[in-house]
């Protein structure tokens, strides 16, 4: 990951963690609904971990939160 998207990859952590609280979901439901594993959820959400996140996975999970992928995306 280049370091000048560290930012925008917290960013993106911070707000699949906010609609995914948002929807009631917990880390082990949304893994459950994108078939990836808790331990993968739980790092892609971490405000200190900086797990990159393929196009295919965040259409999964904007999918399984049923928002539109750029809510995600977006910077406010």
């Amino acid at each position: 990951m280049k370091q000048q998207h560290t930012e925008k990859h917290r960013m993106l952590g911070l707000k699949i963690a906010y609609y995914r609280k948002l929807k009631g979901y917990t880390q082990e439901q949304l893994a459950e609904k994108i078939n990836k594993s808790l331990a993968f959820v739980g790092a892609v959400e971490a405000p200190n971990v900086y797990r990159t996140v393929s196009l295919d996975t965040l259409f999964d999970i904007a999918e399984a939160l049923e928002i539109p992928a750029y809510k995600l995306m977006k910077n406010d």
